[in-house]
């Protein structure tokens, strides 16, 4: 990928100078970092053994948690090994890579959330209606919508930033690469550009977190009518998808739905929708349901009985 400037790499600072803190940030992260890939993992294999799992909720939750490991790989890695070198370089097709796959993967995951919600609207306020509606070929194809909208939106942010020139420095206020460090970094004006950036992953997500909320409203209102059993099971599946809307949507609203000045402060909450929100992930969906928890004994004590079999 050939870019009009005369910057071929530049140098990420990452989320601290300091040579002591940095290596008490590698043994935290590199901990978050395995929890990830284990609790997501975990959840993913328990889905897709587990024939009793077979709900459209857990056909998402399974792309959710496919999804959160991809996400986080994009960044998480580079930035562990940052960690641990002084020269923290990213070359510039590397860097533009790290742009698409973040927002490419983050999309997808603020699309899948929203499919997600619609399905518990469905189920609890629909529920005659349910398993005529949430079809096997319909939750299939808004899995591939939300991949296909995470893929036109992370082109369109790549193609964005490409095309600017970068003449130097070439400093990254950041521990990865994203839009709003390299608009600062072009040299050239990026207002209609840093606008255009807002528009789009700005308006995405406050659009997908209004269609959230309204779901949450609509089936809170549908609960009077039930009894004291309905309610509380309802709001116990719903919960824990309340609970990672507000982590991921509010961290994310607040980095791009408006113009980026405050580098330092946006790298450190970005660090709750790259790293927090996909390590609590499957702590948050696994702890408040019965059926995941006892589907993952089941597998557990399978392998275990296999092993002693042997």
């Amino acid at each position: 990928m050939e870019n009009a400037s005369n910057v071929k790499e530049f140098i990420l600072l990452g989320l601290s100078e300091n040579q002591g803190v940095q290596k008490i940030l590698f043994v935290m992260f590199l901990f978050f970092y395995i929890i990830i890939l284990a609790g997501n993992l975990l959840i993913v294999i328990t889905i897709i053994s587990s024939q009793y799992l077979n709900s459209p909720m857990y056909f998402f939750l399974c792309y959710l948690s496919f999804v959160d490991i991809c996400y986080s790989s994009v960044t998480a890695p580079k930035m562990i090994a940052d960690f641990l070198v002084e020269n923290k370089t990213i070359s510039f097709v590397g860097c533009i890579a790290q742009l698409f796959g973040v927002h490419f993967f983050g999309c997808t995951e603020i699309f899948i959330l929203t499919v997600m919600a619609y399905d518990r609207y469905v189920a609890i306020c629909r529920p005659l209606h349910y398993t005529t509606i949430m079809t096997r070929r319909v939750c299939g194809r808004m899995v591939i919508g939300s991949w296909l909208g995470g893929f036109l939106h992370s082109t369109f942010q790549t193609l964005l930033t490409t095309r600017l020139p970068f003449c130097g420095p070439n400093k990254i206020d950041h521990y990865f690469c994203d839009v709003h460090p390299l608009l600062q970094l072009a040299c050239t004006s990026t207002y209609a550009v840093g606008i255009i950036v807002v528009a789009n992953s700005g308006m995405i997500t406050l659009s997908c977190f209004v269609i959230l909320v309204t779901s949450y409203i609509v089936i809170l209102l549908s609960l009077k009518s039930q009894t004291s059993e309905g309610r509380y099971k309802a709001l116990s599946t719903c919960g824990s998808h309340i609970t990672v809307v507000i982590l991921f949507f509010g961290p994310c609203t607040f980095i791009y739905i408006r113009p980026s000045s405050h580098l330092s402060e946006d790298k450190s909450v970005a660090v709750f929708y790259t790293v927090i929100t996909p390590m609590l992930n499957p702590l948050i969906y696994t702890l408040r349901n019965g059926e995941v928890k006892s589907a993952m004994r089941k597998l557990w004590n399978g392998k275990v009985g296999s092993g002693n079999g042997k």
